[in-house]
């Protein structure tokens, strides 16, 4: 039977092989492990294997195993939308939110954000794919809320992440993430010093480091297929 330490050794191969083959520093890509539905019990088995950051999706979920996993140095990372009523939430205990698309939440997050904590690290997700029922903002309107998220005194905007629906082939997955890449670059030239590309899962995340991802969130591949919520 494999473990999760297994698992994680895995997926660490995957990414290594990745950047050897996109002639990339594997340094240059972390893993962020998706503990969505995940007992605290498998967190912790990960973070004895050497795990030390975490994404959720749900964020009440998450903050309840923040409160069982006090006692260890974790970084926690709010992958799932962000309604208002839970803006005080994820400004108060996490570390990460990568879903920013409004600058309406973005406000709230500055305001909420205590100032005995760090500025909370945030992403603009971006919808690279065009799906109409898709959260993230438009490419076209990254630029702005971007310089928007910037004056934020509790914020520290690290760059973009994306989720695109999923592509038959390596190829196909690729393109969709040099959308991400390309839009990355460009308000990196814009002015906008942003060093994160959250993109890549389980399926996908070789093409994703082909593109230029810098971090890949990764669920199945370290705990395994989840029970349905």
């Amino acid at each position: 039977m494999t473990t999760i330490r297994d698992n994680l050794q895995s997926v660490h191969a995957r990414i290594v092989a990745a950047c050897v083959a996109a002639r990339r520093r594997p340094q240059d890509v972390a893993l962020l492990a998706v503990s969505k539905t995940i007992g605290s019990e498998a967190v912790r088995a990960a973070f004895t294997a050497g795990q030390t950051a975490f994404g959720e999706n749900y964020i009440q979920e998450g903050v309840e195993k923040m409160a069982l996993l006090g006692q260890l140095p974790l970084q926690w990372h709010c992958i799932g939308p962000i309604q208002s009523n839970k803006t005080r939430l994820v400004a108060e205990h996490y570390d990460w939110a990568h879903t920013l698309d409004r600058l309406k939440t973005a406000q709230r997050l500055s305001q909420q954000r205590p100032a005995n904590l760090p500025p909370l690290q945030v992403c603009i997700q971006v919808n690279v794919d065009g799906g109409a029922t898709k959260a993230g903002v438009a490419p076209g309107a990254a630029l702005e809320l971007a310089r928007e998220i910037v004056k934020l005194p509790r914020l520290k905007l690290r760059g973009l992440m994306t989720l695109p629906e999923p592509a038959p082939d390596f190829q196909s997955q690729k393109a969709l993430h040099l959308r991400a890449r390309a839009l990355f670059d460009e308000l990196r030239g814009a002015g906008l010093a942003l060093d994160t590309l959250s993109m890549g899962m389980t399926t996908d995340l070789e093409a994703a480091i082909h593109a230029g991802s810098t971090l890949v969130r990764v669920g199945t591949a370290v705990f395994g297929v989840r029970a349905a919520r």
